[in-house]
This record gives structure tokens, C-alpha cells and sequence, in this order.
């Protein structure tokens, strides 16, 4: 039985093949990317205390490079722990050349004084440092404290898992535009009155391209004061490793930033660099090897409160559309034409997940380990539910750079959470939307919220179908006009529930985060869509059409044809997990807990069907009646 592998050594996690991340010298070296990129992250590389002082355009750097009280060297820090493994990151700002080049962890004990728990060198390029605390209480409430030596240090609260709570409060964030560099204090006290457990950060903290260290050092001032105390999520989107979009075509060498060819245009070394500093704090991953040229991953589990979150990499294996289909817009990524023929575009052989992402998950489907109810989250969305992109007249039929292509990955992706009833979070779009996914038919698959952008004032985006009319099976009582299901450009069937565009009533620019909160006793699930500059806590600024409630159960849509009567024994506790497999056709229909004695269990077909039982995951067949 496959388990979640032994991770890489800590400061090898995101290597390139024969590189690794090195302790950094008094002498930082100058072109730590190489001489053809020898300006890349060029503020924070080499001496950067000597370099000209940035232009009008880059002013804002000084204040996260150059003009820094040298008291915030130690920015902010990032954590996450689960099934007994505490990881946490510190993120320095360059230093300067006398001052330490190892940063201490400590937590303050019950007599509370300071205790070291570990020590860790400052890596370089990108100036973190990382830290693991095996054989960690998930009960366990701790303050800790990260220190520069006497220059700098950095203090936050690590929380217990919260298991007892009811609910479990999840915020849904990405998207934190650079044509806006203020402080997102609003947004901070918002988040504060709901008191996340988790906080979810979908992509693009930078967009900043070839300055990621400086774009990364203020995003953490931005939000230092709310992920300070409780874990966070950041996964790394196209923006934060330099690119205008990215299909990564598991580690190939792109041609350019825009990335159509697929692959990754920038040096291995920055690409890790990227990730390393905003993802070494989650849990190992499922499978750490390397892919192409010694491109690190992340994909893995985090559990919190007995809600359990994949996290995926849905850029890093998707193949690139320019030169594997034909072209069919303005660019290799649009499709403009609407009699375009979409078997054209969903040839076999192309990858969304990516092989390897796809068995974590059929692991992570049957896998119930300290959870109770699942959820996945990732940078972008699996439909393309947007029409206007960038301007009110640019209308798109399909977005490839969107999770709606390719079709076939889609679809295997979404059977694989349905199996386990879970919801989708993510990101990317410019546009909060909440839809039922259909992948055979209507309203068959798993719910979806995508989050806002933080501050949305770099390609707005709209959903306004053409026709501008209800779709099938309008809500007559939503408060939006276009409702419904519908297909996207690609085909693929969603039911849209609610939306909200830019400009609508007070609303603005439609920017701010998501909140999805997950109910463990009923389990009831809402989406709910809080604007930026709305008042900190008011249910009055919850917008129309929001909040979206459904039931877990309402993730898996298809209507049954005939009910599996089975006797579930008590051999397995109060409540084991159930799998049932279709035996004519091998496949796993769902994985989920249950209760004790007579069940009727919902099937698809006339079967006939297995059936496993086990604790935390099937694993004794039983018979059916």
C-alpha cells in the first residue's frame, strides 16, 4: 500500500539536479542565475546594498530592500503542521554583509521563557531559512519566536488543530496586484473579524516577475499581522515565477515568458528559488522527486480540523497549447471562433494533473486519516466561467490558460474529487464565481468557489454570456440575471450559482477574498464573497447573490438508479470509511465515512459493485444484499 514519501533533505527540497540552495556568504555571489540573467531578483542579489537606488518606477522596493530598518530583517514566517511535523519558514530581507547568517527557532515554554528547538542556515539566492519539529503535539498551543541574532527576530503563535470546533473557516486569497502598493490593512481586519482557520493564498503574491524577492518581502508586510498565528497556505502561480502564463509541461525549458509552448522560460534555480520560499512550510510532498531539469514540487495534504485539503499544482504538468493544437485565436492560448470543431483542442496524450498528481489523489480519495470531510485547493479554476477579459470588448470564447483545458484532464481531475465529495477553492481568474461543475451531465460534479483578486485592477474580468440570457434551469429567486447551467467555451458543462462583476452597486472593482466555511456535524459548506473596501464583519456588504450554501453530499450530483443495501459492522469504529467500485467497469464510484448497520448505498449501474470497509481507509471487501 503506497504511503506519502520520506521527503528530500530540507535545504535540497527545490534544487536543480547538481545545485543546491547555499548558505549565504558574507559576499553574496553577484549572478547567482547566471550571466544571461544576471539582472534577475537583481535587488536582492550580489551586493545589492551598493547597487543604484531603484527608479521612480521601482521606488517602492526601497522600502523592502534597500531603506529597511535592519530591525524587520526577519520579515515574516510562514507555517503549517500535520500528522506530527511542524514546518515553518522565515523569510529574511537581504543582509547585509556583517551581519549572521543563521536564523534560531524557539518556543516559549510553560514558565514563559525562550527554548531553542533548532537553528538554520539563511539560503541563498532568495534569503530564507527552514525549519522541522518531528514528533510535534497537534494539540499543542505555542508562541514562537525566530531571531537574526540580536538583529532581528520575528514572533507569531503556532495554533493547536482544531479538531473540537464544529466549524472549520477557510479564506480564499490570490492575485495581489502590483498597480497597487499600499498596505491591505482593510482586508487584514476583515479577516481578523471571521478568524480563519486556514489561510488559502492561490497565486500571483507577486507580480513582479524578475523581482520576485522584493515582491515577495511585500506581500509579507502586507500580511504579516495575519499570518503570523495561523497556518497558511501559498502556492506560487504564473506571475510569481516570472511568466504571463504558465503551462509547465513537467519542467521543459520555455522560449519565452509567455510560456505557450509550455515549460518554464526563467532558470531552474529562480523557479525553485520561488518555491522554496513559498512552499517549503507545507507538509512533504506526495511524491518529492524532481521533475524535468531538477524542478522541485509541492503537491500534498494538509489537514486542519479534520477537514482535509489537497493541494495541487495544476500549472506544473499541463501541457502548453503552441504547436499541440491548431491555432484558433489571436494568440496560441484564445479560441475566438465559434464554430471551431473542440475535439480539436482535447487531443489524446495532453495532460492537465499530470500522471503522478492524478495517482496522489486516487491515494488522497481513499485515504481518511484524520478527516472527516474533504477539499481541494489550486491555483486556478476547472471551467472557464469568464466571457470579458481585460476590457468590456474583449470577448473570449476560451481561455486555455484556464483548468477548463484540456476537457479530458478536466474530467479526470473532477471524477476524482467527486469520489470524495469534495469542493474546489481556488484562484487566478479576476472573478469570483461559485458553479457546480457537470462532467457527464448537468449538475453531476463537485462545487467550485474561485476567489477574487486582492486588488483587482490589472485585467478585469466579466461573466456575460452572450446571449445575455438565464441559462437552463435559472434560480428564479437569485438576485443575478444570468444563472443557470450552461457550457463554456469548451464545452464542458457548469451551472453557474452566483458571480460577481466588476462595477456592480458599491462594490468597485469586485476585488476582496472568499470565505468557504466547512459545517463537520451536517455538513453544510458556504461560499461567501467579502469586497475589499467593504466594513470589517457587516452582513450587510455581503453582496448579491452571496453566500452559496450546499451540503457535502451535493458534490457528487448524479442521480442514483438503484440502492446497495449493506450491513456495515460495528468491527471498524463508529465511522469507517466505505468504498464502492463498479466490478463491471473497475471503477471507484466513492470513498466515504458512514455509519454503523444497514446502509443503503447509492450506485449507477446494475454492477456489480465491491465493497470495502476499513477505520481510516477500505481495505476488508464485504458483500453486499
Amino acid at each position: 500500500m503506497k504511503r506519502y514519501l520520506a521527503p528530500l533533505l530540507a535545504a535540497a527540497l527545490f534544487a536543480s539536479a547538481g545545485e543546491f540552495p547555499i548558505t549565504v556568504p558574507a559576499l553574496p555571489p553577484a549572478q547567482p542565475f547566471g550571466p544571461e540573467f544576471s539582472d534577475l531578483d537583481g535587488t536582492a542579489t550580489g551586493k545589492w546594498w551598493e547597487k543604484p537606488r531603484p527608479t521612480d518606477r521601482q521606488a517602492w522596493q526601497l522600502q523592502h530592500i534597500h531603506d529597511r530598518d535592519r530591525r524587520d530583517a526577519v520579515a515574516f514566517a510562514l507555517y503549517t503542521h500535520d500528522a506530527g511535523v511542524l514546518k515553518l519558514t522565515a523569510q529574511l530581507a537581504p543582509l547585509l554583509p556583517d551581519e549572521p547568517r543563521e536564523v534560531i527557532l524557539e518556543l516559549r515554554d510553560a514558565n514563559g521563557a525562550w527554548e531553542t528547538v533548532g537553528t538554520s542556515p539563511v539560503l541563498y539566492p532568495g534569503w530564507s531559512a527552514h525549519f522541522r519539529v518531528d514528533d510535534w503535539d497537534s494539540e499543542r498551543s505555542a508562541d514562537y519566536r525566530v531571531s537574526l541574532g540580536d538583529v532581528s527576530s520575528f514572533s507569531g503563535h503556532i495554533r493547536p488543530d482544531p479538531v473540537d470546533q464544529d466549524e472549520i473557516v477557510v479564506a480564499v486569497l490570490s492575485c495581489n496586484s502590483n498597480g497597487d502598493r499600499g498596505d491591505r490593512a482593510n482586508i487584514v481586519r476583515h479577516l481578523l473579524h471571521h478568524d480563519p482557520d486556514l489561510l488559502f493564498f492561490a497565486g500571483d503574491q507577486s507580480y513582479d516577475h524578475r523581482h520576485h524577492t522584493a515582491a515577495w518581502l511585500a506581500w509579507g508586510w502586507q500580511f504579516r499581522n495575519i499570518i503570523r498565528d495561523r497556518p497558511t497556505i501559498t502556492i506560487p502561480d504564473d506571475h510569481d515565477v516570472g511568466q504571463g502564463n504558465i503551462w509547465g509541461a513537467g519542467g521543459k525549458k520555455a522560449s519565452s515568458p509567455a510560456g505557450s509552448d509550455g515549460g518554464y522560460y526563467y532558470p531552474v534555480e529562480y523557479v525553485n528559488m520561488v518555491e522554496r520560499c513559498q512552499t517549503w512550510h507545507l507538509p512533504d510532498a506526495f511524491d518529492p522527486t524532481p521533475i524535468l531539469r531538477g524542478i522541485g514540487v509541492y503537491y500534498t495534504r494538509l489537514r486542519v480540523g479534520e477537514v482535509d485539503f489537497a493541494i495541487l499544482e495544476d500549472r506544473k504538468f499541463k501541457t502548453g497549447p503552441a504547436g499541440t493544437i491548431p491555432p484558433m485565436g489571436p494568440r496560441p492560448d484564445h479560441i475566438n471562433d465559434p464554430d471551431y470543431d473542440r475535439s480539436a483542442v482535447n487531443l489524446p496524450g495532453l495532460k492537465l494533473l499530470g500522471d503522478r498528481q492524478l495517482a496522489f489523489l486516487d491515494e488522497w480519495v481513499r485515504d481518511w486519516e484524520g478527516a472527516k470531510i474533504k477539499a481541494a485547493l489550486s491555483q486556478t479554476a476547472f471551467a472557464g466561467a469568464v466571457h470579458l477579459h481585460g476590457r468590456r470588448g474583449n470577448r473570449l470564447l476560451a481561455d486555455l490558460d484556464s483548468n477548463a483545458w484540456p476537457q479530458a484532464g478536466r474530467d479526470a481531475a473532477l471524477r476524482r474529487l467527486r469520489q470524495a465529495r469534495a469542493a474546489h477553492l481556488a484562484g487566478d481568474q479576476h472573478l469570483t464565481v461559485a458553479i457546480q461543475h457537470g462532467i457527464e451531465s448537468w449538475r453531476d460534479g463537485p462545487f467550485a468557489l474561485t476567489g477574487p483578486a486582492i486588488v483587482n485592477n490589472y485585467y478585469i474580468r466579466r461573466w456575460q454570456p452572450l446571449e445575455g440570457t438565464a441559462g437552463a434551469n435559472h434560480d428564479p429567486d437569485s438576485a443575478l440575471p444570468w444563472t443557470g447551467d450552461y457550457e463554456d467555451g469548451l464545452g464542458n458543462k457548469i451551472t453557474m450559482l452566483s458571480y460577481t462583476n466588476p462595477g456592480e452597486g458599491d462594490n468597485g472593482k469586485a476585488d476582496g477574498f472568499g470565505i468557504a466555511r466547512f459545517v463537520k456535524s451536517t455538513g453544510d459548506i458556504a461560499f461567501e464573497f467579502w469586497p475589499r473596501l467593504s466594513k470589517p464583519g457587516s452582513p450587510a456588504n455581503q453582496v448579491p447573490g452571496w453566500p452559496i450554501r450546499l451540503n457535502v453530499a451535493d458534490n457528487d450530483g448524479r442521480q442514483a438508479t438503484g440502492l446497495l443495501r449493506v450491513d456495515v459492522p460495528d468491527d471498524f469504529g463508529e465511522r469507517p470509511v466505505i468504498a464502492v467500485t463498479d466490478k463491471s467497469s473497475g471503477e471507484l464510484l466513492y470513498v466515504r465515512r458512514t455509519s454503523v448497520g444497514p446502509q443503503h448505498l447509492p450506485v449507477f449501474s446494475e454492477g456489480p459493485f465491491a465493497v470495502e470497509i476499513g477505520r481510516d481507509r477500505p481495505t476488508v471487501e464485504i458483500s453486499d444484499e
